[in-house]
Formats: C-alpha cells, structure tokens, sequence
C-alpha cells in the first residue's frame, strides 16, 4: 500500500459496522453504548458497561449513522446522538493518541528530532515512523518507514506531536518495536479515519516518493 494509505493487520475478533454492514477487527471500529438519558456515548477504550454496537472510524459513517436513525435501530430503542459526535470521538482519540505516544517515550520507546529519529532508523531501533501532517514535504522525504513490517503515521500537527513530548512542536518521531507501539498505530489508525486523513497510517511497507 502506499505511504498515504493504511493498512493493518488487526487480531482480534470482529464486529459489524451498524453503516456498511460488513464485519471486521473491533480495532477498526468506535464503540457506542446507550446512556441512561437514551442518549448515545462513544466508548473509544471500549470499557463502558452495556450492550455496544459499532461504527466504523471513519466520519461520514458516524455522521451517517447518527443523521438516518441507526444508532436507534442498533439499540432497538429510540436514543439521540449528541450535536458534534464525531468531533468529540476526534477529540477523544487524539488525546489517547498523544496520551499513548507521551508514555511511550517516557518509557524510552519513542524519541523526536531528526536527528535522533534518522539515528534510530539507521540502526533498526524504529518500528514505527511519525512525521506531522505539517510539517516540510521537503524534509519529511529525506526519512522513510522502517521496512519489513514498519509503519507510518502521519495525522498529527506538529502541535499535537509536541504535546506528546513536551515541546511546542514536534516534525519528527519514532517509536521502538514493542511495548506501546501496537497500541500507538491502532489508536492513530482510528483518528486518521475519523479525519479522513489520506497521509495517515501506512503499514509494511517502505514507499520513497512521498
């Protein structure tokens, strides 16, 4: 797949999306159960007591989904979607995403800079490269995934990289095999769904003309 695509690998059972009604890896997908006031909440870790039903990561499901009445049909029991559902699951997956990177480099798992990050890569230390959606094309070509299974992500600002390292920017990151980083790549794979961000998770393979 190319540089911009995504393409993972998911273990785990599946569950069908209450939109398209195809079936795949819970990974893929937002969980949402039912509150007690009938109304409709998102359950992104997964943990809310109930019985949930899915929707794809992707916004025009979600939005789809709450505008024709499915998530009433799903729940078999009429329930209301909150105004702006897919800019609070959005808001909910970056702050999982930056929250999952930030522990793993306090974790020694991740680093930033170019340097560091190119170092890294050199040596076969990064499983996953991260570059920020805006940073330079120009000097985000000169770094490439890491081959044989690496990914790619690419649906954070440069603001949002920095939060999860400390700074106020960040164009450059990686993350160690291991440890965090399967957890990293799913959540970043669900938040460049929702975004519909073409440059934002890509796996398994090293493309060069990005």
């Amino acid at each position: 797949m190319a540089r911009g695509g995504r393409e993972t690998d998911q273990d785990g059972p599946e569950r069908k999306c209450i939109v398209s009604g195809e079936s795949q890896p819970k990974g893929g997908l937002i969980r949402f159960v039912v509150g007690p006031d009938a109304m409709v909440v998102p359950d992104v870790l997964g943990r809310l007591p109930g019985r949930g039903f899915y929707v794809a990561a992707d916004r025009k499901a979600i939005d789809k989904a709450a505008a024709k009445g499915l998530f009433s049909r799903a729940a078999r029991q009429p329930v209301k979607a909150p105004d702006g559902l897919s800019d609070l699951i959005e808001a909910q997956l970056l702050r999982r995403v930056i929250d999952l990177v930030s522990m793993a480099r306090k974790a020694g798992e991740a680093v930033t800079g170019y340097e560091k990050v190119k170092d890294w890569l050199v040596k076969g230390q990064a499983s996953v490269l991260i570059q920020a959606s805006d940073g330079s094309e120009r000097g985000k070509t000169k770094l490439h995934p890491p081959g044989d299974g690496g990914s790619f992500i690419g649906c954070l600002s440069s603001g949002e990289l920095g939060l999860a390292f400390g700074r106020e920017r960040a164009i450059h990151a990686a993350l160690a095999a291991g440890g965090l980083e399967r957890r990293v790549v799913e959540e970043a794979a669900r938040l460049a769904g929702i975004r519909g961000h073409i440059g934002g998770v890509s796996a398994g393979e090293d493309t060069k003309t990005a």
